[in-house]
């Protein structure tokens, strides 16, 4: 097991969205701790926010595993490319798209452009996200409210929409929840809404697709050390992150890809409607 580091971090901040280059200490994607077994060999997958954080360990993860990425992300063009760089250092084909998910024609020109490429999609990942902490309720700007729900759960919808007439059986539709879902923290309340809205959409979207074999589950993450902590947190907030969690720590995004690998993978064709809790010890409720 590696020994991964506890709080107190230095405090540290950055502009939304944040770079993992930019972290201290710097975040362990699985850059040289992930080995592959060809769990997913030939497969086509589609991950979002996949420049940094979680996406970009599951991009390491699939790609080690024998699948050809496409990497979408905002704005942060050379966590990208690094990210690019490590799928194709393995072989593997790998598509960058910027795109902002807030925008509906956006989520659906991913989609075209990855079956332009490949043809299909196997694999879809929907991770990006957004958050802000408001202490009072009465500072949440409507606008905010509205950007969480465009990003964080309007984008699942039509980029689901969008892929799967081009899914076939076999496929599987991965989404990123949070323990917020069932546990909301309340100065996060618009992005723990949504995340209880992905975990609804999941389960209902599993039973529409089950006759057509695409499987639809969740990753509900625990604390998570990511670019998103301190672009949207105070230092002194990010210096404590996850310390009042039962291992006194935040998650390294790639102790998530497992999750992720397991749920993507042939073998685990029954898994579905499934919401699985990587949270360090946490309760969920």
């Amino acid at each position: 097991m590696t020994d991964y580091p506890k709080p107190p971090f230095p405090e540290q901040t950055q502009e939304p969205p944040g770079s993992f280059v930019q972290m201290q200490p710097m975040p362990d994607h699985g850059e040289t701790t992930w080995v592959g077994a060809g769990r997913l060999q030939g497969r086509v997958a589609v991950i979002t926010g996949a420049d940094s954080g979680i996406g970009r360990a599951v991009a390491i993860a699939f790609a080690r595993e024998g699948a050809d990425i496409a990497l979408c992300y905002l704005s942060e063009t050379e966590d990208a490319k690094d990210t690019a760089k490590l799928i194709e250092d393995e072989g593997q084909s790998c598509v960058r798209i910027e795109a902002d998910l807030a925008d509906p024609d956006a989520c659906r020109r991913i989609i075209e452009k990855v079956v332009q490429e490949w043809g299909r999609i196997d694999i879809l990942v929907n991770n990006a996200a957004h958050q802000a902490v408001f202490e009072k309720f009465e500072d949440i700007p409507p606008k905010e409210w509205e950007k969480t729900f465009a990003i964080n759960i309007d984008a699942i919808f039509h980029l689901c929409q969008a892929a799967v007439p081009h899914m076939g059986a076999g496929s599987s539709i991965i989404n990123t929840t949070s323990i917020n879902a069932d546990k909301p923290n309340p100065t996060l309340l618009a992005y723990a809404t949504t995340k209880g809205a992905i975990q609804n959409f999941t389960v209902g979207l599993a039973q529409l697709l089950a006759e057509r074999g695409i499987r639809v589950n969740c990753v509900a993450p625990g604390p998570v050390w990511t670019p998103l902590i301190p672009s949207s947190m105070d230092g002194e907030k990010v210096a404590k992150f996850g310390q009042d969690s039962p291992m006194k720590r935040p998650a390294q995004p790639v102790e998530l890809a497992s999750a992720y690998v397991m749920l993507a993978e042939p073998m685990s064709s029954y898994v579905s409607g499934a919401t699985i809790a990587v949270t360090g010890g946490q309760p969920m409720i």
